[in-house]
Parts: structure tokens; sequence; C-alpha cells
């Protein structure tokens, strides 16, 4: 009778311990825990919007390809809404200085409502506004250095078609909000310490050093700096 109770028990826990069993394994997975070493995307974050009274700022670094459009709302500092790749440029690294060089400008340009241009050959332009005075001083010349449309350049910046649209149509919503100028700051690359040390030898560099300072106030502030032109030269001064 023992004999028969004990093995009775001993089916039940068999039993019990298989139904545990089943149910524990069956069951969907909780979700992974955090060190399991599974890695999850972070959601997107919302795109930045430039809003109708908003100021824009246009920095180009030409070694980089890259066209960034910055914009400030409220005068708080600025914020870059998007790089773009320059479609192409012409004549290298360098600044412009005569006519028929075909090199695309470096130094600090600006461009207004009325250098505007709707009916293009390259689609949609604006004007960056060379000579400026420092070109002026320096006895340089060329004239109708654009941002444009295509991918063509003797001098201009070629952005092609469908962004040309996108950049002329922020630039046309900021004068309609206000603004009066819109400042182009075009530099031959990102002027950190090293990149300046790369390119020593240059026969631009002097020209460079003077470029720097501005760059450097934007890098720390997100503010455009004042610049004005003395002795032949860029004076960069405190925004």
């Amino acid at each position: 009778m023992k004999n028969v109770l004990f093995i009775i028990i001993l089916v039940l826990i068999v039993i019990v311990s298989l139904l545990v069993y089943q149910n524990f394994t069956s069951r969907p997975p909780e979700g992974p825990g955090p060190d399991d070493g599974t890695i999850h995307p972070r959601p997107p974050e919302p795109e930045k919007q430039i809003k109708f009274g908003d100021r824009l700022y246009i920095r180009i670094l030409k070694a980089e390809d890259k066209f960034e459009l910055w914009f400030s709302s409220d005068n708080k500092p600025y914020e870059l809404y998007k790089s773009y790749i320059i479609c192409t440029y012409s004549g290298g690294l360098g600044p412009k200085k005569q006519q028929g060089d075909h090199k695309s400008p470096e130094g600090f340009y600006s461009t207004t409502k009325g250098l505007l241009n709707p009916n293009s050959n390259y689609h949609l332009s604006f004007n960056i506004g060379y000579p400026n005075a420092f070109d002026r001083a320096n006895g340089y010349t060329g004239d109708f250095l654009m941002v444009h449309g295509g991918c063509a350049s003797a001098g201009c910046y070629a952005m092609t078609d469908p962004i040309i649209t996108e950049i002329y149509g922020l630039v046309e919503q900021a004068f309609a909000g206000g603004q009066k100028v819109v400042p182009i700051h075009i530099f031959p690359f990102a002027m950190t310490a090293n990149k300046m040390a790369q390119y020593q030898d240059s026969e631009y560099i002097d020209f460079w050093r003077t470029l720097k300072p501005a760059y450097d106030f934007f890098e720390t502030n997100h503010k455009v700096p004042m610049v004005e032109v003395s002795g032949k030269q860029y004076l960069v001064k405190a925004g």
C-alpha cells in the first residue's frame, strides 16, 4: 500500500513539473533586458523648420563641398538647418582675383533681395556680391558670381536644380520676413588647427589666416561676426 501511494505521489510531482515547464517555455518573451546587447534605433528627431521671420546665414566650406544653411529665431544663436553637397565649383582653393580665372570666391559676401534672379539660365540663382569691399581694395575683378542650379561652374557655386529651389525659396522667404541682407561666408575648409597646419605651406595661407577669426567666432558663439576691411585686409569684430 505504501509503495502504491509513493508511486502516485511521484507521478503527480512529474506531471506538475511538466506543466510548469511547458507554461514557462511557451510564454512570449517580455522584451530584451537592458544589458542584452541589442541595439535599439533612436526615434528620428523632428525635422527643423525655418519659420517666416527667421534670419538666415550661409556658410560654404569648399574643400568639404559643403553648403550650410543656418537659421536664427527671435535673435537666438544660429542653428544648422541643413548641410547640402555642392555639385561643383571651379578653380580649386584660394580667392578669386581676376575676371576669367574661373575661381569661385572665398571671403565674406552677402546677397540681397535685388540680387535674386528667378529667370536664371541655371534654373534659379542669387548673386553673392562679388567683388566686395576687400576685392575692390585689392584690385580684384569679376562679376556675376552666383549660387545657382545645374552642375556647371565658371566661378559660381552650382547646387543642382532641386537643391537651389529649396535654398532660393528660403532666402526669398527671409527677405519677405524682413531680413535685408543674408551673409554668405565662404571658407576654403573647416578652419580647425589641424586643417590650418595641413595647409600651412599653401600660397594662400596668409589670406586664410585673416578668415579664421570669423570662422572661430561663429563656431564658438553661433552668431555672425561683423567684418570690416582695413588696410586691404579683413578685420573681424564681434557680432
